[in-house]
């Protein structure tokens, strides 16, 4: 594979899977001493890392759930939050100022912050209330934070009396490290031919999806195309698809689909039936033509996000290389006061 280190990815999720335990016993004493609500309110695009987790919550448990933006939380109020709430944060760095901020408004108003960090002895990390450090960088940070904020939500539900089958998945998550680096070497030859047919259009790119797919296609659109390549792109939800969106697709103007295995999955397939009548270029990214070794189906339709984000790493190496514009160059991101 090109411009990786597969051991590197290998072992960093099987240091995020080998967290679940630790997230495991936060989730019992966050439910055991009365919890009456979790906010995911991440700042920027790890924020859309946190949310199939906290859509997965809302939909089968009835813990009360807010999504939020860590700045506007920040400087804002919400009613709801108090000193038996629980507030997650993720960040790489451990040294977001916004999701600092953050941090330092929730325990104001009594609440415990539980943090995901791939950094240790930074702000976020030492300063929380609970910290879940696991070494990761953009090339796997993804990956990592789909799988812990996931097995927080299932452990929630579990403490709540609401899921009985989290060993069953954490033994299929065991698999999991091996099963994406997997994806990614069956994956390899698309993404090199994918890049080449999206680098270079005239007109901005369109990623949709539904489900847990929609937050990688937003994550990929934002950070990845538009913050890493400066490339002009249109992440749009497949439910919101034909409600403006679709009125935009004729020739040459390219829509990326990225379907997951969950409930979801039809809204994805009525993107997918209509846009080759359209002259529209329609790809594919369907999480189902993977193997994921030994992977049940329940499992499967949990880490569809996940899937997707390992292979879309794939892609971001290969536009890389196309752009000539490495991944780590911005013009203003970290550089400048803003």
């Amino acid at each position: 594979m090109f411009n990786i280190d597969p051991q590197h990815h290998f072992d960093t999720q099987r240091l995020a899977v080998a967290q679940s335990a630790a997230i495991r016993r936060t989730a019992a004493t966050e439910v055991a001493r009365g919890l009456d609500n979790v906010f995911f309110a991440s700042a920027g695009g790890v924020a859309l890392l946190t949310y199939p987790a906290a859509r997965l919550l809302q939909q089968r448990s009835s813990l009360p759930v807010f999504i939020e933006r860590a700045a506007e939380l920040a400087a804002t109020e919400n009613a709801n939050l108090g000193p038996r709430s629980l507030v997650v944060l993720c960040s790489v760095s451990g040294t977001t100022k916004e999701a600092v901020a953050m941090m330092k408004a929730a325990q104001a108003r009594g609440a415990h912050v539980l943090t995901f960090t791939g950094t240790p002895e930074t702000p976020l990390a030492t300063l929380s209330d609970i910290n879940i450090a696991t070494p990761a960088a953009d090339d796997t940070s993804s990956e990592t934070y789909l799988i812990q904020t996931l097995v927080l939500a299932l452990a929630l539900m579990e403490a709540r009396g609401e899921f009985s089958g989290l060993d069953e998945i954490l033994t299929d998550l065991a698999l999991l490290p091996s099963a994406l680096v997997a994806a990614k070497q069956e994956f390899e030859p698309r993404a090199q031919e994918l890049a080449a047919a999206l680098v270079g259009r005239d007109r901005p790119l369109m990623f949709t999806g539904a489900g847990g797919a929609w937050y990688e296609a937003w994550y990929f659109a934002m950070c990845i195309l538009e913050e890493m390549q400066w490339i002009w792109t249109r992440p749009i939800h497949a439910s919101d698809f034909f409600h403006g969106t679709f009125e935009l697709v004729e020739k040459d103007v390219a829509v990326v689909l990225l379907t997951g295995e969950d409930a979801s999955r039809p809204l994805a397939e009525r993107v997918k039936a209509f846009v080759p009548g359209t002259g529209g270029d329609l790809f594919v990214i369907d999480t189902a033509e993977f193997e994921l070794a030994g992977i049940g189906a329940t499992t499967r339709a949990l880490v569809s996000p996940v899937v997707l984000a390992t292979v879309l790493e794939r892609l971001s190496v290969h536009v890389e290389a196309l752009t000539g514009h490495p991944l780590t160059t911005r013009r203003y991101y970290k550089r400048m006061e803003y």
